[in-house]
């Protein structure tokens, strides 16, 4: 008999709508998440609900069909994440993505004085948005700018941080949880923070676990994902729609 190689059979087109809760894992970017999905699925149209940084993990929401539609509303969800910020040094990336621009001495930082300039950046602030992100000024994203070296003047945006917990100190780490409105840079944020303790600071990890109404509780990791066929998607839409989806 013939030997013929082993090949994946395409599935149908996939023609169903609704929401997919994915634990992104770090290395991955958002789109890489939405065209695994979109080819191991067949989906014609899959879209993501909010950006993570290809080194962040955690809760990307995937909407597809007629769910599409709902793309702008649910990324202008307010976000939850746990993350680290490492004092005493910073990257032109503002994450430990980046390269390393400053090492400054925090051995004088105590912990009440970051308990107290955690304090400062709770409720409506503005930020400046990082170099390496997707904003574009006059027509152009930063990060492809500053692929370049090239440094523009941005703008600040008023953002709002609802809650800003500190949930572990052991210096110059520093364990914390957030919930922010659409448009926040966690990396920002501890950017700005290590710069008000004196000492500069850098995110260090970053992990999303919630947004708006979608927990990371409900999620299904990639490799889960792997291991689905089309009838195993349609089962965790119909009960995610059944028990969770309330618009």
């Amino acid at each position: 008999m013939e030997n013929k190689s082993e090949r994946k059979i395409r599935p149908p087109r996939f023609d169903g709508a609704g929401i997919l809760l994915v634990d992104k894992p770090q290395e991955w970017t958002s789109f890489d998440v939405v065209n695994f999905v979109r080819a191991r699925f067949n989906i014609p149209k899959v879209g993501h609900c909010g950006t993570l940084d290809p080194a962040a993990t955690g809760l990307l929401v995937l909407v597809f069909g007629k769910f599409t539609t709902l793309s702008q509303k649910l990324s202008g969800d307010n976000k939850t994440y746990e993350g680290s910020l490492l004092l005493g040094t910073e990257t032109d990336s503002q994450d430990m993505d980046g390269k390393i621009i400053s090492e400054k001495d925090w051995s004088n930082v105590t912990e009440s004085q970051v308990r107290q300039v955690f304090e400062k950046f709770i409720g409506d602030i503005q930020q400046i948005p990082p170099m390496v992100s997707a904003i574009k000024v006059n027509g152009k994203r930063l990060y492809e700018l500053a692929r370049k070296g090239k440094v523009v003047e941005r703008e600040p945006r008023d953002i709002t941080i609802h809650r800003l917990e500190i949930t572990n100190i052991e210096l110059p780490r520093v364990d914390f949880a957030v919930e922010c409105s659409k448009g926040t840079y966690i990396r920002t944020l501890c950017s700005d923070i290590g710069g008000e303790l004196g000492c500069g600071g850098v995110l260090k990890c970053l992990r999303r676990t919630h947004s708006g109404m979608f927990d990371i509780a409900d999620a299904v990791d990639i490799e889960t994902l792997k291991t689905w066929e089309q009838p195993e998607l349609e089962q965790y839409l119909a009960r995610f729609i059944a028990e969770k989806a309330k618009f």
